[in-house]
């Protein structure tokens, strides 16, 4: 059988939401496989599940143990996985669900957030060759003690590039609920314009400073391999965007806007430092280290809050510890260091609105500030309007 015949699909948790939503996707796969033969979806878990699950986990316990979550998660893309394969069947289309584990999905021993180590095609390539549309549980797999791991929020985008690059597909789509990359959130700036094409590295860049386009791990498989992700909406025809190899413009492509971050500010009179290797052996999902004056800072995400309190400061104990909501604002586009005019239209937006930073960062690829609080809606627009508005990039 030749590999290169196969087509990944993968659908999000806004496109499978419900049975209405299941229908349109079973039209959207048997349109694709009119046109091709060879059919693999990944899907996520229905609309809100995973959301739902994590906040009944914790109405048991602030923090609930990792290993038992990922039993418990990974049951969400199983339901989505087998009631579109049952729909798939009434319609007359033979379908075969496979959780990550029957899949072949093996990763490493870290739970809540696994990487995957290996894919063991055998079983999809077995059930292909049969002309089933395969349908594989995205966010799951199975590490060496037969354990479930899950790979991460947004982990079945990562899922469906894997085995893309694994059966050497000619590419990967992403479906969800809007069909491409923004120069910034189309619902938070309506004149925000669709990229057709960017390259991963742009991409990676925009995944990490934490737009919900594309989990930033799938990304990186894709450049490794050289897999075009192909980014579009379940509910529309319209073009999409294309991630891929490709020859960078130099252009301001995209603003994202993080306020999903808490900086952390630990006080140690006689050394810092000394709490770095500990905050790593602990596991903590913590970034954006920095030390001054007898401060260690750094930034972790909303959600993981409470674990934090628990573990780290039984440690801490009389150690002063604040926690401050701000706002990480990210511009983004290939080789923007060498056109001064980006930083200084930054810096005239900050000196006009009186907005105090925190650090400020400058690399090939992307200006990034951390401010000492949470900034004002407006502060996105008004970068927006100055940095992008002018571009076309359809």
């Amino acid at each position: 059988m030749n590999m290169d015949t196969v087509t990944v699909l993968k659908f999000g948790g806004s496109s499978v939401a419900d049975n209405i939503r299941l229908n349109m996707v079973a039209e959207k796969i048997i349109s694709i496989k009119e046109e091709e033969k060879n059919i693999v979806v990944v899907v996520s878990a229905q609309g809100k599940t995973t959301d739902q699950l994590i906040k009944e986990a914790k109405e048991l316990s602030a923090v609930p143990d990792d290993r038992e979550m990922d039993v418990l998660l990974s049951t969400g893309e199983q339901i989505s996985m087998s009631k579109l394969a049952i729909l798939l069947k009434r319609m007359g289309y033979d379908a075969i669900s496979l959780t990550g584990w029957q899949a072949g999905m093996y990763t490493n021993k870290t739970n809540q957030n696994a990487k995957i180590e290996t894919i063991d095609t055998t079983r999809i390539e077995e059930e292909l060759k049969k002309g089933k549309i395969v349908i594989v549980a995205g966010f799951q797999g199975i590490n060496e003690k037969g354990d479930i791991t899950t790979l991460g929020r947004g982990g079945s985008d990562t899922t469906a590039v894997a085995i893309a690059a694994a059966l050497k597909a000619k590419h990967c789509y992403i479906f969800s609920d809007v069909d491409g990359v923004y120069t910034t959130d189309p619902k938070k700036i309506p004149d925000a314009q669709k990229l057709p094409t960017l390259s991963y590295t742009e991409m990676l860049e925009i995944a990490n400073e934490g737009a919900r386009v594309l989990h930033n791990r799938c990304i990186e498989v894709g450049k490794k391999y050289h897999i075009p992700i192909i980014t579009k909406s379940t509910f529309n025809d319209k073009p999409g965007s294309v991630v891929q190899d490709k020859i960078e413009d130099t252009s301001v492509k995209s603003i994202v806007k993080n306020d999903d971050i808490i900086l952390v500010d630990i006080y140690e009179e006689e050394n810092p430092q000394k709490w770095l290797s500990f905050l790593w052996k602990l596991g903590i999902d913590a970034n954006h280290f920095m030390i001054k004056e007898n401060h260690l800072y750094f930034t972790i995400k909303n959600s993981v809050l409470n674990k934090f309190q628990e573990v780290l400061e039984k440690e801490l104990q009389e150690k002063e510890v604040k926690y401050h909501s701000i706002s990480r604002i990210a511009i983004v586009g290939h080789g923007i260091k060498n056109d001064t005019t980006v930083m200084e239209k930054v810096l005239k937006i900050i000196e006009k609105n009186h907005l105090e930073i925190f650090t400020l960062e400058e690399s090939e690829s992307k200006i990034v500030i951390m401010f000492t609080k949470q900034v004002e809606p407006s502060i996105l627009e008004q970068l927006h309007e100055d940095l992008c508005a002018q571009n076309k990039f359809i």
